[in-house]
């Protein structure tokens, strides 16, 4: 009996074992993507955010990618989470917000939240949610699952408006099988919608099924609610709600953080209008400066001409004829006069007229700049570096 597993069949010879992988995290990339996410953590909690302006899509790829490493491989600090949302256009904003992610799979209903109202009848619904019961090409599906659809669009909308917020007909294109409302706050709207989770399932249970969704918008946050054996969509219109307000608390920072963007850039834009009027100022006073030495150079070799043209009518006295000399003479006054007239030294010169630049002239000197306004050349708004 053989027990060396080495040995095998036919006494061929012993497969050689494959090299072992070497593990993802002693990659050279992992490496490296692993050292960007902690120095990004330890930025993110030294300064609160990090802003990355004017990246290209490489960029933001590579940052979207540090960012997943970083949640995937628990460095977060504890309680945090990191978020991204826009910045300035093309830029990203990173922060460290509080808590676990809202799209966790523990997006169940809140513990001790107050439940939303859902209406047991279809009697006295909202204008939108009415609108959309009488649409037969929205909430495709089951008349009974099509029933409970409208009355959480309803329990939603009645309680969005009783909180102060605004129910608007959705504008967000939906599949047939969905339908929803746009519940707006402080005028942003964020889309709510209902579909049928397993419209194809032959399974009783798993056909009845219900979601209930928040688009993404401007985050990376999409809420998604489902049936469970532990709890219904019913029971989770608070926590959508909820969802909802965080998502308009933050669009509201971020739309002050862009006006402040906005007219932190505008101050730098002046600044550097400012900058460039001086240089643009300057380059006139220096270009009068080397007109002035080009005339006085003119002038000095053509006093140096007249210099020696003199001396020579004064070696040809009484040898060329009386006619010809006074002629000479003449011809030399004027020249001489002429000289006097372009030489800056003349009369002592005196500080010249500047004119207010250009904005052709001011645009050499703005690195990018608009010297209308805070658009920069290329079609991008961003921050001046």
């Amino acid at each position: 009996m053989i027990d060396d597993d080495s040995a095998v069949a036919g006494g061929s010879e012993p497969a050689v074992p494959a090299s072992p992988r070497t593990p993802y995290s002693e990659r050279p990339v992992a490496r490296a993507r692993r050292a960007k996410a902690q120095e990004l953590i330890e930025r993110l909690v030294a300064e609160g955010r990090v802003r990355i302006t004017d990246p290209d899509d490489d960029e933001v790829a590579e940052w979207r990618r540090v960012v997943n490493y970083a949640k995937r491989h628990g460095l977060e600090p504890a309680g945090k989470r990191i978020e991204k949302v826009p910045y300035g256009g093309p830029g990203l904003e990173l922060f460290l917000a509080d808590g676990p992610h809202p799209n966790a799979r523990s997006q169940r209903p809140k513990e001790g939240g107050d439940p939303v109202p859902v209406p047991s009848g279809l009697g006295n619904l909202h204008p939108i949610v009415t609108a959309l019961k009488d649409d037969e090409r929205r909430l495709v599906m089951p008349s009974v699952l099509r029933r409970r659809s409208l009355l959480l669009l309803q329990g939603l909308s009645a309680e969005a408006v009783r909180r102060g917020y605004e129910v608007r007909k959705a504008h967000s294109f939906f599949h047939p099988r969905e339908g929803g409302v746009d519940i707006a706050i402080d005028g942003l709207p964020y889309t709510v919608s209902v579909r049928q989770e397993f419209p194809q399932s032959l399974d009783p249970d798993r056909s009845s099924r219900l979601v209930v969704e928040l688009a993404h918008g401007l985050t990376d946050r999409p809420g998604r609610w489902r049936d469970r054996r532990t709890w219904t969509l019913e029971e989770a219109l608070d926590a959508v709600l909820g969802e909802i307000e965080v998502r308009a608390a933050q669009d509201a920072r971020r739309r002050q953080d862009e006006q402040q963007a906005m007219v932190d850039r505008e101050v730098r834009r002046r600044a550097a209008v400012e900058a460039a009027k001086e240089q643009a100022v300057r380059e006139q006073l220096a270009q009068a400066l080397r007109e002035e030495a080009g005339r006085w150079q003119e002038s000095a070799a053509l006093s140096a001409y007249c210099t020696a043209w003199e001396h020579r009518i004064g070696e040809l006295h009484g040898v060329v004829d009386e006619p010809t000399l006074s002629q000479t003479r003449r011809w030399l006054e004027w020249a001489r006069a002429y000289v006097r007239s372009i030489d800056p030294l003349s009369e002592l010169p005196k500080m010249p007229d500047v004119r207010e630049p250009t904005p052709e002239e001011l645009k050499p000197y703005l690195r990018g700049w608009s010297p209308d306004g805070p658009e920069r050349r290329g079609g991008r708004l961003r921050a001046h570096e």
